[in-house]
C-alpha cells in the first residue's frame, strides 16, 4: 500500500515531498454550496467547483480552494498570487484579505467570512465528503499521556483485527504505513484530506491526539468524534494560552458536543470539572468512584506493570503494560474505557496492551550494560516529576538525568522543570533541547535557577552540547543506576538558529553506551 496523490503536479518533486496526502477520488463541490453552508458572501461567479483545500500556497493543486487566513505575522492573502498561479479555483478569506491586491482583481470566486479560520474545518470536511462521519475517530486531549494513550488504543484495535489510522505527535499512520507528523494535530484541510485517504485505504478507526492549539485554532472543526477523552492538565503552552484557565477552556472544547461519548480521568479537579451525567469516568486513586479503576498494581524490575482492570458491570481482567509509572496505568485505564465504548472485548484490550510499543515514551535502550538507560519525551514540570518518580520506584541506586528546555515556548516552566529534576536526581545535567531562536545559555540559566533553588543534595552540571551531556551521563553511570534522557523522546532533529540538525536521543544514547562498552574490554558497564 502506498499513500500518494494522483493529482500531484508532476514536475514539482519538492511539492510532492512536502505536501500532505490527498485522496485519489474527490467529487467536485460547487462554490455556491460551500458559501451557503458557511454563510460566506461570494465575490465573483459562484458556479465554479473545487476539488481540494489547503491553507498553504506552496501546496495548492489545480482545483483547490485556497484558505487565505489572517495570521500573527502575515496575512494569507499576501500569498494568494502564488496560490492562483498554481491553479487555485477559489479563495476563502476575510474582509481584509479580500482587499489585498492579489484578490481584489482575482478572476476566481472569493468567499468572504468574518472568521474564515472558524469555518475552514467544516468547509474542508464538505469538500472531502465529511469523512469523519464514516470513521470512528477517537480523540484524546490533555497535557500528558496523549501519545501513550493513542498507541494503547491503536494496539487494542489492531489486536481485535481492525484496520487503523493514527494521528499524533510521533507520526501519522495509515493502515500500517508511517508518515512524519508536522503538528500533533494537522491543520484543518490536511486533517480532512487525511481522513479521506484513510477511508480509501480501508481504515475504520482513528485514535488521534487533539492538542489545545488544534482546538483553539479550529483545526478539528468539521470533525465528528466517536469518543472524546481527557487525560490530565498541568502547566504547558502558556506561551500560547494566557493562563491555566484559558488552557483548560481550549481542552474543554473537545467536550462541547462534538464527541458522541466522553471519557475522562477524574484524578484531578480539571478532569472532575468535565464530568456530565453520561461521562465515562476513569481513576487510579483509591477511594475515588469511577467506572474504570485499577487494583493490585505490581511492577517488575524490567519496568513492566500488571494490574487488574475493573470496568462497568463488574467486569475484570488482568492486564500488563511494558511501561512504568502510575501515570501509565491511568493512560491504560483511559485506553481501556475508550476501547470498550467501541465494542472491543477485554481479551483483545489486554492482548493489545501487552504488545504496545510507544516511541520515545519511557523507552529503554539496552545493549547489555548493567545500568538502566531510558529516553522519555517529558518536557513539562509534571511530566518530568512523574517520569523520575516512576524510575525511582525501580532502583535503590542513583538517578542521572539529562534535561533541557525548548526555546520560543512557555518560559515559566523552565525553573520548574529544573527544580523537579534536581529534587529527584542524584545527578542532573542541564543541557540544550531545541533552543530555536533563543540563546541556549539563557534557557539553561533559567533551568539552573530552579535546580539550585531545590536545595537538593545531588550534583548539578551544565553541559550545553546535548551529545556531550548524554556521553557524560553514561560515563558517570554505575551498575544499578538509572539514566534518563528527557525532553525530546522520539524526535530526530534539534532546532537551533532556524536550522534543524539531525539528532536522536535514542541513537546518541545507544552510541554512548556502545562506546563505553567497547572502550572497557572485559568490564561490563
Amino acid at each position: 500500500m502506498s499513500v500518494n496523490n494522483e493529482r500531484q503536479v508532476p514536475d514539482s518533486p519538492v511539492k510532492a515531498a512536502l505536501a500532505p496526502p490527498r485522496p485519489a477520488r474527490i467529487e467536485p463541490v460547487p462554490v455556491a454550496t460551500l458559501a451557503a453552508r458557511a454563510a460566506a458572501r461570494v465575490i465573483g461567479q459562484d458556479d465554479t467547483a473545487v476539488t481540494g483545500a489547503t491553507l498553504r500556497a506552496q501546496h495548492v493543486l489545480p482545483g483547490d480552494l485556497f484558505a487565505a487566513l489572517p495570521g500573527a505575522r502575515a496575512h494569507g492573502a499576501d500569498f494568494a498570487a502564488e496560490a492562483l498561479s498554481a491553479g487555485a479555483a477559489a479563495v476563502l478569506t476575510d474582509e481584509e484579505g479580500a482587499e489585498r491586491p492579489a484578490l481584489r482583481d482575482a478572476d476566481v470566486p472569493v468567499l468572504v467570512h468574518n472568521d474564515p479560520r472558524a469555518v475552514l474545518g467544516a468547509v474542508a470536511a464538505w469538500i472531502y465528503g465529511e469523512p469523519s462521519l464514516e470513521l470512528s475517530v477517537l480523540g484524546i486531549t490533555g497535557t500528558s499521556g496523549k501519545t501513550t494513550t493513542s498507541y494503547l488504543v491503536d494496539s487494542g484495535l489492531r489486536a481485535a483485527g481492525f484496520t487503523t489510522g493514527l494521528i499524533g505527535t510521533v507520526e501519522t499512520r495509515i493502515a500500517g504505513e508511517r508518515l512524519a507528523s508536522a503538528f500533533t494535530t494537522p491543520e484543518a484541510p490536511d486533517l480532512q484530506a487525511l481522513f479521506a485517504v484513510m477511508l480509501e485505504h480501508g481504515v475504520t478507526h482513528v485514535p488521534m491526539e487533539v492538542s489545545s492549539h488544534a482546538l483553539a485554532l479550529g483545526r478539528v472543526n468539521g470533525t465528528r468524534f466517536g469518543v472524546g477523552a481527557f487525560t490530565n492538565l498541568s502547566q504547558d503552552h502558556l506561551d500560547f494560552h494566557r493562563d491555566m484557565e484559558e488552557y483548560f477552556a481550549a481542552k474543554s472544547l473537545l467536550f462541547d458536543g462534538r464527541s458522541t461519548t466522553e471519557v475522562v480521568v477524574v484524578d484531578t479537579a480539571w478532569g472532575q470539572a468535565l464530568v456530565k451525567p453520561h461521562t465515562i469516568t476513569v481513576s487510579t486513586q483509591p477511594g475515588v468512584e469511577a467506572a474504570w479503576t485499577a487494583t493490585d498494581i505490581e511492577s517488575t524490575p524490567a519496568g513492566e506493570q500488571s494490574f487488574t482492570l475493573r470496568g462497568p458491570e463488574g467486569r475484570t481482567a488482568r492486564a500488563t503494560i511494558p511501561l512504568p509509572g502510575t501515570f501509565n496505568v491511568a493512560n491504560a485505564l483511559l485506553a481501556a474505557a475508550i476501547l470498550d465504548t467501541t465494542g472491543i472485548s477485554l481479551l483483545d484490550i489486554v492482548n493489545g496492551f501487552a504488545s504496545v510499543e510507544v516511541p520515545g515514551r519511557m523507552e529503554r535502550v539496552y545493549l547489555g550494560q548493567k545500568f538502566t538507560a531510558v529516553v522519555d519525551y517529558a518536557h513539562k514540570p509534571a511530566a518530568v516529576a512523574e517520569a523520575l518518580d516512576a524510575l525511582r520506584a525501580r532502583t535503590g541506586n542513583r538517578i542521572i538525568t539529562v534535561l533541557g528546555c525548548g526555546g520560543d515556548r512557555d518560559t515559566g516552566k523552565r525553573p520548574m522543570m529544573g527544580e523537579a529534576a534536581a529534587r529527584r536526581s542524584e545527578v542532573l545535567i542541564v543541557t540544550d533541547d531545541n533552543p530555536r531562536s533563543e540563546d541556549p545559555a539563557l534557557i539553561r540559566a533559567a533551568m539552573l535557577t530552579g535546580a539550585r533553588a531545590a536545595r537538593a543534595g545531588g550534583k548539578v552540571l551544565e553541559i550545553g552540547d546535548r551529545r556531550a551531556a548524554i556521553t557524560k551521563a553514561i560515563e558517570l553511570a554505575e551498575p544499578g543506576d538509572v539514566v534518563l534522557i528527557a525532553g525530546k523522546g522520539h524526535e530526530t532533529g534539534q532546532e537551533a538558529g532556524g536550522i534543524v540538525h539531525p539528532f536522536s536521543d535514542r541513537d546518541e544514547l545507544a552510541a554512548a553506551i556502545r562506546h563505553r562498552l567497547e572502550g572497557q574490554p572485559g568490564v561490563s558497564a
